[in-house]
């Protein structure tokens, strides 16, 4: 048996002239939750519903446990879907809609009462089962869809941008639920996102899409920490892209080249700030205050290069030149990354004539 639960196999799709999915191949191990991050366009919805059965492949095939489902019908495939707009019933309480899937299974009163009575409790909503779509907020109807889904036991879960009409704060909170949730259960799920924060928060591996190929697949701290490709590099959080920047304190090659900083690597010193760190001269160009942190604007060499600092340390001045020290970067060259720390100053070491 392959030591993947879930298995893409050269999928591919064309939509009449236009290529939507260019032989995407990956695997998902059992009772993991895996992200399809992506910008608009990059195919990862048309993904998703490939693999859910309401689109089909041009060419290659889609495996759950060994067996192929090509010619599966969704209803027949044993996945649970989620949508982003809910979908509840409004004309039945949290718990009609929660048993709903497992009424047109088939299952006796008694089971569809203790397997409902378990989620409820195991999800915290209990003292929502009687309550109608339309006396919740928008969290409790994500949390009331995703418990419907994975009622009937599916063998996979898929989320279709689940968080994206919740507010900030409440977006947040779920995600944590969320994971929770589906660890605890050992529930193989996929969920389908654009947001970078929210993949790397709770996926416990990302595949990232851009113009229906497969950028790279890795862990969240894998992609963060060692982007592929400069696509990867931008897409995956906040940073700078330098082009051939001469920095000490790193064997870099000849130009052209790039390199990926992430403003948390980057260390501001001011005039009164002493470093025995490799150090570059830059400028600051604008400051923002963002509670426990400030975020810096510099001028290296004519480049932006972004930067954060501690609010509690010296505030700094527009047009104030300080000392950088970098302590970690990815060098690009011909688009393949690799990361370099920080060579610290060799002592200088003297001689003397006996």
């Amino acid at each position: 048996m392959s030591a993947m639960y879930l298995e893409i196999n050269q999928i591919a799709k064309n939509f009449k002239q236009q290529t939507v999915l260019k032989e995407i191949s990956f695997g998902v191990k059992a009772g993991s939750l895996t992200a399809l991050l992506g910008p608009s366009g990059s195919g990862k919805t048309t993904l998703l519903r490939i693999l859910a059965g309401l689109e089909t492949p041009t060419t290659g095939d889609v495996a759950i446990d060994g067996q192929v489902i090509n010619r599966v019908k969704p209803q027949d495939r044993g996945i649970g879907f989620v949508f982003q707009n809910y979908a509840l019933f409004r004309y039945l309480t949290v718990y009609d809609n929660i048993a709903f899937g497992l009424r047109t299974q088939h299952w006796s009163e008694d089971k569809i009462k203790a397997r409902v009575d378990q989620l409820l409790a195991v999800t915290g909503l209990t003292a929502l089962a009687q309550r109608y779509p339309n006396q919740l907020s928008g969290g409790q109807k994500q949390r009331v869809a995703f418990v419907r889904a994975i009622a009937p036991n599916p063998k996979v879960l898929f989320l279709d941008e689940p968080f994206a009409a919740l507010d900030t704060q409440i977006r947040q909170e779920l995600r944590g639920w969320l994971k929770q949730v589906i660890h605890q259960m050992g529930i193989t799920s996929i969920f389908v996102t654009h947001d970078h924060t929210e993949a790397i928060e709770i996926a416990d591996e990302i595949v990232v899409m851009n113009d229906g190929r497969v950028e790279q697949i890795g862990t969240p701290a894998d992609v963060y920490n060692q982007p592929a490709s400069q696509f990867v590099a931008e897409f995956i959080g906040h940073s700078s892209l330098l082009e051939s920047p001469q920095l000490a304190g790193y064997q870099l090659p000849t130009a052209p080249y790039q390199v990926q900083i992430r403003p948390e690597q980057v260390a501001i010193f001011k005039k009164n700030e002493p470093t025995a760190l490799p150090t570059q001269t830059a400028t600051v160009k604008h400051v923002t205050f963002c509670g426990a942190l400030i975020n810096v604007e510099l001028d290296l060499n004519g480049q932006r290069l972004f930067a954060t600092r501690q609010a509690q340390q010296a505030p700094l001045l527009i047009g104030e030149t300080v000392q950088l020290t970098i302590n970690r970067l990815v060098l690009f060259k011909d688009n393949v990354g690799h990361a370099q720390h920080l060579q610290p100053l060799q002592p200088v070491r003297r001689s003397y004539a006996l």
